[in-house]
């Protein structure tokens, strides 16, 4: 196979190239990833890491902001109730917005496919308890196991106890009329 054009050729250094201006300024450009929204909106990108934080109440270096008791190190030391180095929070909004973003409950986003639970349903509805008898069933795509069956049926009545009753309640009558 012949090689590709350009790559044996000869690379050459520029020595008139200053590098170090180079990486220095597009350091600079560079702004940190930013995760949460409300601190993404307060930042200003012409001032440090430190001073942004600082600006927003929030704490640079954890190990510095919450610092271990001398108590807990066997030390006791009395202080006079003054906290040096006290900071003016200038953007309190960004503390209080997180605060209340954290206090929303969690929604509930734990549920299965439609395709396993018409599954689950199928297998219940023509073999009732009976796991072997699911595991040879023409329906069994997959080829589970009558534990995997199992598993999966204990799976959906954990996360619809209400609807999984209802179902349960229905076959009953349709079984007392085939006898």
């Amino acid at each position: 196979m012949p090689k590709a054009k350009g790559k044996s050729r000869r690379h050459k250094y520029s020595y008139n190239l200053n590098r170090k201006r180079l990486y220095r300024s597009a350091r600079r450009r560079a702004a940190p990833r930013i995760a949460c929204s409300h601190i993404r909106h307060a930042w200003d990108p012409h001032k440090s890491v430190a001073q942004n934080l600082a600006e927003m109440g929030l704490a640079e270096d954890p190990n510095k902001a919450v610092p271990i008791p001398k108590k807990l190190l066997g030390m006791e030391v009395e202080s006079d109730g003054q906290q040096p180095g006290k900071k003016i929070v200038r953007k309190p909004y960004v503390v209080n917005e997180m605060e209340l973003e954290a206090s929303l409950p969690e929604k509930k986003s734990n549920t299965l496919s439609r395709d396993l639970i018409d599954y689950v349903r199928y297998m219940i509805q023509n073999s009732g308890e009976n796991y072997k008898e699911m595991a040879r069933d023409e329906k069994n795509y997959y080829q589970d196991t009558p534990k995997q069956i199992k598993r999966k049926i204990n799976v959906y009545k954990n996360f619809y106890p209400e609807e999984y009753k209802n179902f349960i309640a229905s076959l009953k009558p349709e079984k007392m009329e085939v006898q």
